[in-house]
């Protein structure tokens, strides 16, 4: 499956990817860092997927979004009848569910399924038992319930069944993960978190403020960018997967599940040029958090929590996406200096308080502290923007941010009524 061909559906604390072919290939809980339980992204199938689609049919006839959210319905045209599933991931409970219905437009169809449950990145195959008529998956901390109407037989280290929709019928499945240690969840309702999931998405898209020309767009983008927020902490990931290769073949294969400074001070100019400054203060909430500490600490990344240990491995058992290996998990990156990320960041605080967030003191101190310390480090040679894996050099782009910060700096105390020497910065 090409990396176009899947869609994004979360609950802002993580995100499953959704094939064309109505397989769910990648899919890491609790977290967006957490291991996946469902890997063939970066492998084949017997790392982990879950397949549901009418018997015979690859591809889908077509897909969307239901109307401004993060629901996805994708819809096959069939011989003998019209059906469509609905994916998605309702607002988090005590534990992250993930819910697919399978639903009836026309005529009648045949449908199929089939999960293989795989923890700790594909290599741990769970022990599957079935309780109260619903299956029970363990594996190390790992443990998921899946509840469904439909009888999953087993065989071979997975499950699969077949069964069929008539027009006007729901046949719904819960996908529910909590720790091994702790008892079944309880069960949720996966029509009513239906509704609950669209109304939520809605109220959100409500308070956007773009009135452009290409409206359909820019609220895609805005969702998507929202389902990348950790919504506990603040903390926004770059991306929710591993080890997509810059070009198929390569080694470049970095893994963009933590939340980058630079990443994230894009982001929240998107969000709060379009209105969402909740967001912004959130993630200066975050920042202040996880920069907090000596000045020349300040990381190029962190965890979703403001980790700062992000130890960099391979996973040699993923031959990788299209064969592009290795497969990182981690990123080194975390070690490295870089000196634009201190022009991405207060520019970024900059213009939210721009936008209408409200003044912290707490902030400005944190960020004049490290600014002093920065003034006497600009200079340096760093990896820079393109990370590189070798000798720190000169980049003209940290250099041009290292302005940016000075700049900004000299913004927010003639602007924004801070104090502080203007003369210096």
């Amino acid at each position: 499956m090409r990396i176009e061909d899947y869609a994004l559906v979360g609950d802002m604390q993580s995100a499953a990817l959704i094939g064309r072919d109505g397989s769910i290939d990648w899919l890491c809980l609790p977290r967006f860092d957490s291991p996946a339980c469902f890997t063939r992204l970066l492998g084949d199938e017997s790392n982990g997927f879950w397949r549901l689609a009418p018997v015979g049919h690859e591809l889908a006839t077509r897909r969307a979004y239901v109307e401004d959210t993060l629901i996805l319905e994708t819809v096959w045209e069939t011989p003998t009848g019209t059906v469509k599933v609905i994916d998605f991931m309702p607002p988090r409970h005590a534990n992250p569910d993930l819910v697919r219905v399978v639903e009836g437009l026309s005529g009648t169809v045949e449908m199929t399924t089939e999960i293989r449950i795989r923890f700790d990145y594909g290599r741990i195959v769970p022990w599957v038992r079935r309780t109260g008529g619903h299956l029970h998956a363990v594996g190390g901390p790992d443990s998921v319930w899946i509840h469904s109407p439909v009888h999953l037989r087993g065989s071979d280290y997975r499950h699969e069944a077949t069964f069929t929709v008539a027009a006007g019928e729901r046949v719904p499945f819960v996908f529910t993960w909590h720790p091994s240690h702790q008892p079944e969840p309880e069960r949720i309702d996966p029509l009513e978190q239906l509704t609950e999931t669209r109304l939520l998405w809605e109220e959100w898209v409500s308070r956007c403020g773009y009135r452009g020309p290409w409206r359909d767009a820019v609220v895609r983008s805005l969702i998507t960018l929202k389902a990348l927020t950790y919504s506990p902490t603040g903390g926004i990931v770059a991306a929710p997967t591993t080890s997509l290769p810059e070009h198929l073949g390569g080694v470049r294969n970095w893994d963009y599940r933590y939340c980058w400074l630079r990443d994230a001070a894009m982001t929240l100019d998107a969000l709060t040029s379009s209105g969402y400054v909740e967001e912004a203060d959130a993630w200066r909430s975050w920042l202040l958090r996880a920069i907090a500490g000596r000045p020349e600490d300040v990381q190029v990344l962190y965890g979703v929590a403001g980790e700062r240990r992000l130890p960099e491995m391979t996973l040699d058992w993923l031959p990788g996406y299209e064969n592009s290996a290795p497969v990182r998990i981690g990123n080194g990156a975390a070690t490295q200096l870089q000196l634009d990320i201190y022009g991405e960041f207060v520019d970024a605080l900059y213009q939210a308080r721009k936008q209408g967030m409200g003044p912290d003191d707490h902030a400005w101190a944190l960020v004049t502290k490290i600014m002093e310390f920065f003034e006497h480090n600009w200079d340096q040679p760093d990896e820079g923007l393109w990370e590189v894996r070798g000798p720190r050099r000169h980049f003209v782009h940290s250099k041009v941010m290292a302005w940016v910060a000075a700049d900004r700096m000299v913004r927010v105390i003639e602007e924004l009524g801070r104090r502080g020497d203007v003369e210096r910065w």
